[in-house]
């Protein structure tokens, strides 16, 4: 675990509480990108830039709207991670994992009532594991978030176009966001 983006694991799980989210440093404005995808190849484009940049131990949480592209930009992350086959959402399995340059841990926490139910099933050895973890529905489970993850917010804007803002939070994805405007977009907006 020598990643700098790679979490400590804690001896014990412990809830976040609102008092230490409070806490957490602000990104940066610059570090934020937001955009508008015109196709469902594009955001799935977006997923497989981000995923050339990410190390170990790397936690996205996605959020938006049934429809709104979050399993599309999973694909994409995959297969940027060189995950060979089909990625689907995990809804009524709670987690799908495929082995890429590394492992992806896709979990889908909208039957989940609250954070203790997912430290229940485990949740902890894919938030501090070895491979990249994307979360859908992250809402569900927002009080043992971890203190550093990448957020993607999508929003369906048509049936071809969605928003999407992509947030670093934590310092050590700061500078990860400064290489996936380059990569993604030819420069550091």
């Amino acid at each position: 675990m020598t990643q700098k983006n790679q979490p400590k694991i804690p001896d014990q799980p412990s809830l976040i509480t609102s008092a230490n989210r409070e806490a957490r440093p602000s990104t940066p404005p610059s570090a934020i990108v937001d955009f508008v995808s015109h196709s469902v190849a594009q955001t799935q484009r977006c997923g497989s830039q981000l995923a050339q940049q990410l190390g170990p131990g790397t936690v996205i949480l996605l959020e938006g709207d049934l429809g709104a592209g979050k399993t599309t930009f999973t694909k994409g992350l995959a297969q940027g991670l060189g995950v060979e086959g089909y990625v689907n959402s995990p809804t009524f399995t709670l987690v799908n994992e495929y082995e890429g340059r590394l492992p992806v841990y896709h979990l889908d926490c909208y039957r989940l009532e609250n954070g203790r139910e997912a430290l229940d099933f485990g949740i902890e050895e894919y938030l501090y594991g070895e491979g990249v973890t994307v979360i859908e529905w992250p809402e569900r489970i927002r009080e043992i978030w971890p203190s550093s993850y990448i957020r993607v917010t999508l929003s369906y804007l048509n049936e071809t176009k969605r928003s999407l803002r992509v947030e670093p939070v934590g310092p050590e994805y700061v500078g990860l966001m400064q290489e996936f405007k380059k990569s993604a977009f030819g420069s550091s907006l």
